[in-house]
């Protein structure tokens, strides 16, 4: 396409110049109906003895033609000034330097465009942290730059005997349907794909069906022919991060004048698709290095992120194994509680109406409700998994002690009977002998009556008004063996332990076991979390304060519980009340363990809001076996600090 130059045709110098130039260039009068296009590059002759009304143009180069003997001053708009009456030679060398001006400057605006965009790009890719969606934009911004109609991107994997493939994980194409599937390949250069991963080089065909002669690899062109497509002009481009690994691979596919543009036939691809240029190349290459970056991150964030939760999910079989009868508390109190806060997200009315949660905050609620109990590695074990009221060793202490009793009061008898055979012989014998067993039956009866109350007592049932009173005067009781020595079948400590109204524990053992929360903030504290997580000790540590301040262990208030503990609260509550695991109660069906939910909330201690959201949606049903964050509308990002 010859150039063009413009002249002002109310100058007669201008005029003759544009006769002397027309040879080497496509030269028309500068007229209103001048036909040129808005943008395209041109040169304009104007003269001093015509008519100047032209304005500034990035896409246009004036010269002008001025008599010898003027000084100027010149306007800023003129790119430079001729003699009038200049000769031919330097007409074109001036002309040719206003044509070079315009493309250099025409290239270093592409050039800043471009950069523009690549540092965009960069930016929208170092901020994704959705793997699919980052992929998807990695294609979708390297087929805009190059202005490709199609596209796919491989990913490399390795297994866990250390053998590479590729994994097809995205395709994209403008002009046809693509039915996609994830596959993997061998990594092998069988395949473009596949070459350019193990060589690490661009690789740029003009026509992809006439690979160079001696390549490893061929087109597969089972899609094209499915399809009515044909892959012509082809850039496949490794990801390579700064340490030189590629992680996977760009493969661009026809490149077209206009990205906006959609293909209707194979005679329309083969007639407009042209090669990509070396420009393409380096800006496919630009992109494909920060995709690596991005790429490679969003990689090693999800393998932290597995990491952690293992580590997470560790810690709770660690915890759980000290007290086996809890076994998958913490994780169904994990997904109660991440269901109602999804419940909460959702909800646009009522208390919690304004309250919405990020997807990062969810994810920290999660961790805080499957780590509640972490401290429960600071309470002793005989503790944490007490089951009766007396710990086993010391019932079979009571147990020994009435069986030594009964030998002491055994022997004591057998004394009296060989005593009185040494005072009086065998006189009256008989009778003294069966009183003497009568009385030794009652005792051992009232031993035996004895053990099977203190057997009853240690259950961690509800007791009897009365049965307090019975025990303490059980402890003043002793009996005396045949050293003359007293004894009682229990102390007064195990006495006072048998006489727990409610329970198994001890004033001094429920306040052991409520310390695991003041240890749970301990722990956690310890931990270096990230911003996203700072929150999780605060939100563990507070399930078990009630909204009146009569929980523990700090006595807070409702406006001092965090929303999301008052969430773990409920959940807490109601597992404990349903599990079926606990050796020292029975679960409670849904509906009387909803009821003292009911209670509690009228008591002051739950949240009421809460508690209805819980109860409406059945969290109790679909959480049960809920798998992980239920993310969170993204059209209420506002979140819950």
């Amino acid at each position: 396409m010859r150039r063009r130059v413009l002249y002002d045709a109310t100058s007669r110098a201008a005029a003759a110049a544009a006769e002397l130039l027309r040879p080497d260039f496509d030269v028309a009068p500068l007229s209103p109906s001048t036909d040129q296009p808005p943008g395209d590059p041109a040169v304009v002759l104007i003269g001093a003895d015509g008519r100047d009304g032209l304005r500034a143009d990035p896409s246009r180069r004036v010269l002008a033609l001025v008599d010898v003997q003027a000084t100027g001053p010149w306007p800023a708009h003129w790119f430079a000034v001729l003699p009038a009456g200049a000769g031919g030679p330097m007409l074109a060398h001036a002309v040719a330097g206003a044509f070079d001006d315009l493309e250099r400057t025409a290239a270093m605006a592409r050039l800043e465009r471009e950069l523009s965009e690549l540092n965009a790009i960069g930016i929208g890719l170092s901020a994704e942290r959705n793997p699919r969606e980052l992929i998807e934009t990695i294609l979708t911004k390297a087929r805009e730059i190059t202005q490709s109609d199609a596209g796919s991107l491989y990913l490399v994997e390795e297994d866990a005997a250390g053998t590479r493939r590729l994994r097809f994980a995205l395709a994209q194409n403008d002009s046809v349907s693509i039915p996609y599937r994830a596959s993997r390949l061998p990594l092998t250069s069988a395949s473009v794909a596949g070459h350019v991963a193990l060589t690490g080089e661009t690789l740029n065909l003009e026509d992809a069906y006439a690979p160079p002669p001696g390549a490893p690899f061929r087109i597969n062109r089972s899609f094209d022919d499915k399809a009515r497509y044909h892959t012509k002009s082809m850039l496949v481009v490794p990801m390579r991060t700064p340490q030189g690994e590629t992680i996977g691979v760009l493969q661009l596919i026809n490149c077209k004048p206009d990205y906006a543009h959609r293909f209707a036939s194979v005679s329309e691809i083969e007639r407009i698709v042209r090669p990509y240029s070396p420009r393409h190349a380096r800006l496919a290459e630009s992109l494909a290095s920060q995709a690596a970056v991005a790429i490679h991150n969003s990689q090693l964030f999800e393998s932290i992120h597995r990491l952690f939760d293992g580590f997470v999910h560790a810690s709770v079989t660690a915890i759980e194994s000290r007290d086996p009868t809890t076994s998958g508390h913490s994780l169904r109190v994990a997904n109660f509680t991440v269901g109602l806060a999804a419940v909460v997200d959702r909800c646009a009315t009522g208390a919690y109406g304004a309250v919405h949660f990020s997807a990062d905050e969810m994810m920290e609620l999660r961790y805080a409700a499957l780590l509640h109990d972490f401290g429960k590695v600071g309470v002793r074990e005989q503790v944490l998994v007490k089951a009766k009221k007396l710990l086993p060793g010391e019932l079979d202490r009571i147990r020994q002690r009435v069986e030594l009793i009964k030998r002491g009061l055994e022997l004591r008898y057998a004394d009296k009977k060989i005593e009185h055979l040494l005072d009086r012989g065998r006189r009256g014998y008989s009778e003294r002998a069966a009183a003497l067993e009568a009385e030794l039956a009652a005792y051992l009866a009232e031993l035996d009556d004895s053990l099977s109350r203190i057997v009853v007592a240690n259950e961690p049932t509800v007791l009897p008004k009365d049965f307090a009173a019975d025990l303490e005067q059980l402890a003043r009781r002793s009996f005396e063996d045949h050293a003359g020595r007293r004894h009682s079948v229990i102390t007064s400590d195990e006495a006072a332990t048998l006489s727990i109204a409610r329970g198994s524990l001890t004033a001094a053992e429920f306040k052991e076991i409520q310390s695991h929360v003041v240890h749970t903030y301990q722990f956690l504290s310890r931990i270096p979390w990230t911003r996203e997580f700072r929150r999780i000790p605060e939100i563990a540590r507070s399930h078990h304060e009630k909204l009146d301040g009569t929980g523990y262990p700090y006595g807070m208030k409702a406006a001092e519980i965090p929303v999301q503990s008052k969430m773990m609260t409920i959940a807490d509550i109601y597992d404990a009340l349903t599990a079926g695991d606990r050796p020292y109660k029975k679960g409670l069906p849904r509906d009387e363990a909803l009821d003292i939910l009911s209670h509690e909330r009228r008591a002051g201690h739950l949240d009421g809001a809460l508690l209805d959201l819980f109860i409406e949606a059945k969290i109790y049903e679909q959480a049960a076996a809920a798998p992980a964050v239920t993310p969170p509308r993204r059209d209420r990002r506002r979140p819950m600090r």
